[in-house]
Parts: structure tokens; sequence; C-alpha cells
């Protein structure tokens, strides 16, 4: 009989997180201060995140111990399955194995869960009582309405406005688990209210989103900013996926030739391939491929340079590829795709050529992903979607040079929420953008001059 799953149980769930650190090519250029453009230590950080989440993001330690409280609250959905697409691989004619981690069975359906409870657990630990954070497509902000309500701590969620408006069943998933969702750019913060003076019908950004979230966190001393992507102490919590993938992949008596991963901050990338990247490191023949939209291509259009992780520019200044802090993408439906950066140590390994990247249209990745909930039964999430779309691409190469490799992708998360944007692709209401070059050469000509360590 064909296997289709292959699941762990559930004490084989991970017991430490992978921190890639000292495993890198070099240590990534060290995050500045806004102010003082001086590399930033534990102190200057701690007024936005918890010590134990400082700790980690510095740590050189190769594997760090997930607390045993937030293990057993992961048992509610991990360790996750790895499917094998075998009713996509019928629908391709492809020689190629195509197999899929998927995150959909979490609480609030994506991978997000998996350092927002971490997060949660540190915040809580230190006393604080309420996280302040941005949400694109509403992911993360569910996660984290998730996380925060189960350690009895209040949130505040900046949801990116054309997000806000495109996913209404998204910030009614964070108003049941208690948080309050405000659409960004808002009047409740002064980065919001000088940008609606200036541009009255903002589409908003996760630039603008991050800077009304800082802004709340640093004015309050019971409150903390949570990020759900870009830093490390992030990624680390998210490489649980890639290390259950692993294993599985060994249960299968497999090993894949291609990982694939949609990328927007690059948590959900580089939780699934950074568990690989040693083997890689150390000549195993495996390619990465982070996949982005047209519409906010960071790493294949983007320069690698310092810049602001938001808008307003008070935020750490970090140096990665970037389209500019005040780059504003057009309203694609993959709102969790839609940042101006990305993470310093995926930055560093793409500069480092040990990871690929590639952009589609959003019509084309619409395309793979009715194609797979037709097949596979999945609703794809949109940005999942993209991961997915080059995972077709390359399955289609294996059939025309008669090839069998193994493909794994992540499948982040579900879109049971973004049935809107089905209903726009099926009546051939999508857009596909193009490249913004001269938006996105006027956001760089605004980049933070850091002669020291440029």
């Amino acid at each position: 009989m064909e296997s289709y799953k292959i699941l762990l149980s559930e004490e084989e769930l991970p017991e430490s997180w992978y921190n890639i650190n000292p495993d890198l090519p070099r240590l990534p250029d060290p995050p500045l201060n806004p102010q003082t453009r001086k590399p930033m230590g534990p102190d200057d950080l701690s007024v936005l995140f918890p010590m134990g989440l400082i700790m980690q993001e510095v740590s050189m330690e190769r594997w760090i111990p997930i607390p045993e409280e937030v293990r057993e609250i992961y048992k509610l959905w991990r360790p996750t399955p790895l499917f094998r697409a075998r009713q996509l691989e019928k629908a391709l004619d492809t020689p190629a194995k195509i197999y899929y981690k998927y995150e959909g069975v979490s609480g609030p359906g994506s991978h997000k869960p998996n350092t927002a409870v971490a997060q949660a657990y540190y915040n809580k630990a230190e006393g604080i009582k309420r996280l302040t954070t941005e949400t694109g497509a509403g992911q993360w902000g569910s996660a984290l309405a998730f996380a925060c309500n189960l350690f009895g701590l209040e949130c505040t969620v900046y949801m990116v406005r054309i997000s806000y408006e495109q996913k209404p069943y998204r910030k009614s998933l964070m108003n049941l688990w208690g948080a309050e969702v405000i659409p960004s750019p808002s009047q409740k913060t002064q980065v919001g209210r000088t940008i609606l003076s200036e541009e009255p019908g903002s589409l908003g950004s996760l630039g603008i989103a991050i800077s009304e979230a800082v802004e709340d966190a640093a004015t309050h001393e019971d409150t903390h900013y949570s990020l759900g992507s870009v830093l490390n102490h992030v990624i680390l919590h998210q490489t649980v996926v890639g290390l259950e993938a692993k294993k599985q992949l060994e249960k299968a008596g497999d090993y894949p030739d291609l990982i694939i991963g949609c990328c927007g901050g690059g948590s959900n990338f580089s939780g699934l391939c950074f568990p690989f990247m040693l083997d890689k490191m150390k000549g195993r023949n495996v390619r990465m491929i982070a996949v982005e939209p047209t519409a906010c291509p960071t790493l294949t259009r983007g320069i690698y340079a310092y810049d602001y992780g938001d808008s307003a520019r008070i935020g750490p200044i970090a140096k990665m590829y970037t389209l500019g802090h005040s780059f504003v993408p057009a309203g694609i439906h993959a709102g969790g795709l839609r940042y101006h950066g990305d993470s310093p140590a995926l930055c560093l390994l793409y500069e480092e050529k040990l990871v690929e990247a590639v952009a589609y249209h959003q019509n084309p990745v619409f395309e793979s992903a009715v194609l797979f909930a037709r097949t596979e039964g999945i609703v794809p999430a949109p940005e999942s979607a993209h991961a997915l779309k080059c995972a077709v691409d390359e399955a289609l190469k294996c059939r025309e040079a008669g090839e069998e490799k193994t493909i794994l992708f992540g499948l982040s998360g579900h879109g049971n929420f973004d049935l809107a944007a089905y209903d726009a692709y099926l009546a051939g209401e999508l857009v596909d953008y193009e490249y913004p070059e001269e938006k996105v050469k006027k956001a760089l000509e605004e980049l933070p001059e850091i002669p020291a360590y440029s």
C-alpha cells in the first residue's frame, strides 16, 4: 500500500531548537542602534524583548533546550505530518517525489505558533502583561493572539490595512482569542497619524505596522514587542519544523534534493531549511530555494545593505537584502510576503550562494494552488502557494529531464480564511503587479549611511 503521510509520535517531538549561528560561514554584521548607529547590546533590546529571547538572539550554542511548558503546548498540534503528494505527482506525470511538511494543523492554521508560544512564555516569565505586534495576512497576529490567550497576556495587533480589509475572518479569529486588532496605519500612534496625514488612503505595509507596534510597546512599561519573523530567536523556534521533517524523511528512507519555502521575512523558509543547512555546508548536494512575490522581490531584486527594519526608523538597523524601508508593496493577497527586508542570517547565506531565490506573479501561484486543492484536498495559504508553485515547476523540469529527484516544500498554512482571494482568481480578477523599479529605486535612496560597517 502506498504511504501518503509520515507521522511522528509525541515522544519524537524535538527536545531542542537548532541555532544556526555557530554554523554560519561568518556571523552577520551586528544590528545597530537607530540613534547612535553603534552595535546594539542586550540593554538596547531590553525595552522591546525579554532577556530570555535576547540571549537566544546572540547565542552561539548549537542546541537550545525547548522549555517543558512550551513543549507541552506544542503537543496540541505537533509533531505535524509530512505528506507525500502522490496525487499531485500523478497529475503532473512527474518521476519526482514531492513531499510537503504541513503546518496548517495548528489552531491558528500556520507555522507561526511555533514561535508565538515560545515568545509568550519568555515574556510571561519576566512579568510582562501585554504584547504588541504587527501582522500582514493575519497568520502571525492569529498565532500571537492564540499564545497570549494561553499565557494570560493581553495582545494588541496592528494589521496591515489592505489585509485587514481583504481578510476579515483573520481579524475575527484574533478577536476570538481576546486580541485587539487595529488597521495600520492607525490614529493610535504618532507614526500612524503622521503617515495618514501624508497619505490618507495608505494601504499600509509590514514596515509601517512594525513601527506602530514598536512605538506602542516602547511607550508602555508593562508591554513588550513581539516579532513573527526576521530575528534569530524567531527562526530558532521555527527549526522544530525542519528537525521533524528530517526525522520523517529518514523514516521514509529518503533525503531531499531540493527544499523549497516561501519567503517574506524568512522564518518559514529558514525553519524548514536550516536543519538541513549543515549537511549542505559539509558537502551534501541539496538545493534550497526561497520563493518571493514579484511585487516584493527582496532577495531577487533588493540590495545587500544596512537598513531600518521599520518604516519610521525607530527599530534596529540590520544588514540584509532590502527594497528600502519606505517601500510599500502592492496589495497582493500573500500579505505575509510584503516585507521590504529579510532575516540577516538568511541574507548572509544567500550572499554566500548557499541559498537560491525566485519570484512569481500571483496568478501562476494561484493556478498551482488550485491544482493542489483539486489533487491533495488542502487549500494552501497564498504565501505557502508560492513554495508550491516552485515545487510544481521543479517537478515538471524532472519530467522533461527524466530525473527522479526528491522535492520537499513547506506548506506553512492553510488558506481557509483566504477564499476571497480564490474567488478573485477564479473570476479572473487578480492583478499581476510588475516589479516597481522606480518605487524601489526611490526607497533605496533613503538607506542609512553606515560608514563603519558598510
